[in-house]
């Protein structure tokens, strides 16, 4: 039984380290030191249109599409939901969250049956702490996105600003 137990944790294991070597983020991560990440992770399985996390919400996960696709949605002047982006295997949301206290800044909905590989604000703090290593990479391949999403974001407002 402790065989079987072991050989399905390895398994596991492999197939998480197989999903994290396809995600930019931990680019930088070696692959012993992805088997210690992987072991931080879960999965999670969500229905077309289930909410993941609402706008307001308290954060303390981050996620990572394995399979299917997010709605990333916030509400317009007019109060109505919009779909300010879609997301699918290999890109994440909510890295924010593991750094900061601050509430979700937006609504993230399943748009269709969708896995999700899950890292809580308590295990990559655990990880910094055991693995300092490892946490400073991903703190960095962090940095790195969000770095990339700012300068997006600002390139896409500076397209809609009236000139001064």
């Amino acid at each position: 039984m402790v065989k079987e137990k072991e050989i399905a944790e390895t398994n596991l294991s492999k197939a998480v380290i197989d999903l994290l070597i396809e995600i930019p983020m931990f680019d930088q991560i070696k692959s012993d030191d992805l088997k210690i990440l992987a072991r931080s992770m879960n999965f999670m399985d969500f229905q077309p249109r289930e909410v993941i996390f609402s706008e307001g919400d308290k954060g303390d996960f981050v996620c990572f599409v394995t399979r299917g696709a997010l709605d990333v949605v916030k509400k317009n002047e007019k109060g109505k939901d919009v779909v300010i982006a879609t997301l699918g295997k290999g890109r994440s949301i909510g890295e924010m969250s593991i750094i900061d206290d601050f509430p979700r800044s937006a609504t993230v909905k399943a748009k269709s049956q969708t896995t999700l590989l899950i890292l809580t604000r308590k295990r990559f703090e655990d990880m910094l702490e055991q693995h300092p290593q490892i946490g400073v990479k991903l703190l960095k391949g962090i940095a790195k996105f969000m770095s990339m999403n700012m300068r997006k974001t600002s390139s896409l407002l500076a397209d809609y600003m009236l000139p001064l």
